[in-house]
């Protein structure tokens, strides 16, 4: 049984819950569904699943909700781009460090959360000088923190993997449009171009846009969500998947296209700034292969009722990857793509 199942709690989630309430010094009633509240939360994630779960204390404080959670529970094949094991062991050193919320309880397929008040923001509103700060400051933060263990930057090995995986579940048709037989050799070769020394390794998020940040109006506090992509990185890539996210809407009608005439220019005047602004745009390649990736991989594993057209979000990505590609290396040794 699924944790969550047509309103029904399985019995790992009744005991994470049940424990939670004993050790706040609530009591559940023992028909545990009538004790419940649940609420999906739209919106909240491709794959996953998000669901709040409140109960009644008294009901000047179940109003307030105190007693609130997030349940989460992991999509179909999601274990294709991210190790379990390994996120929540980020989740839990993360909460230690003040950053992002507790988690109270693992699933067989999921896990059970702080649930943190807030809403993700507008795509518009990374736009405002004011929010602007604000993420710009916790990104800032998030890079300062330093996580036990080797500082081996990820991004080179995981876009193997994931080109690894896509070429076993794409189409032949797939495989020729998007030239995958060709992209490890381009991968080794923007790996040289751009693992230079002068490059600045943290501890990165990997996955910036506004629908990962968490914006508290009444108290102006913003957190960043969502690690299953976190790990030592280039913050130049960091910040050139942000500018890419700049251009999308997964809000709109067509939540897979992005504009990309919404990227962001950059006017840097200070050497180093300068120097993190040109890295940022040559990481731009990489953010597109890697989301490229993620699209026709996610086919695979999408809803039915799945608004997200992953192979022209696939499609766009890789036609922006080749465009830049151009733009940017055209001096470069990169190999010729078909």
């Amino acid at each position: 049984m699924a944790p969550i199942e047509k309103g029904k709690f399985s019995e790992e989630l009744v005991n994470i819950l049940k424990s939670l309430a004993l050790e706040w010094g609530d009591n559940l009633e023992e028909d545990i569904d009538r004790s419940l509240e649940i609420s999906p939360l739209d919106g909240a994630g491709f794959l996953n699943k998000l669901y709040k779960i409140r109960w009644a204390i008294s009901k000047e404080e179940y109003q307030s909700g105190d007693r609130e959670v997030l349940v989460r529970i992991y999509g179909k094949g999601m274990e294709i781009f991210v190790n379990r094991k390994e996120e929540v062991a980020t989740f839990e050193w993360l909460s230690q460090q003040g950053e992002g919320p507790k988690l109270y309880g693992c699933l067989p397929n999921g896990r059970v959360e702080e649930f943190i008040r807030g809403r993700t923001l507008f795509p518009y509103e990374l736009r405002i000088p004011e929010i602007s700060a604000l993420v710009a400051a916790k990104v800032r933060k998030f890079h300062s923190l330093e996580r036990p263990g080797p500082k081996h930057v990820i991004i080179w090995d995981r876009l193997r993997s994931w080109l690894s995986n896509a070429k076993k579940k794409c189409s032949h048709e797939h495989i020729m449009e998007f030239s995958l037989g060709n992209l490890e050799e381009e991968i080794n070769s923007m790996e040289n171009i751009l693992s230079t020394e002068s490059q600045v390794i943290a501890f990165c998020h990997n996955d910036l846009h506004y629908g990962n940040m968490l914006f508290n109006e009444t108290t102006q506090s913003l957190t960043l969500i969502d690690y299953e992509f976190s790990g030592y990185n280039p913050i130049a890539y960091d910040f050139a998947n942000y500018f890419c996210e700049m251009a999308s809407d997964y809000y709109s009608d067509t939540p897979h296209l992005m504009d990309f005439s919404k990227y962001p220019g950059c006017e840097p005047s200070e050497l180093e700034v300068e120097q993190l602004a040109d890295d940022a745009e040559k990481y731009t390649l990489a953010s597109h292969l890697i989301y490229g990736l993620w699209g026709i991989i996610s086919v695979t594993n999408a809803r039915n009722d799945d608004s997200f057209d992953y192979v022209k979000h696939a499609r766009q990505r890789f036609e922006q990857y080749q465009l830049r590609r151009f733009k940017l290396f055209r001096a470069e040794n990169l190999p010729n793509s078909t």
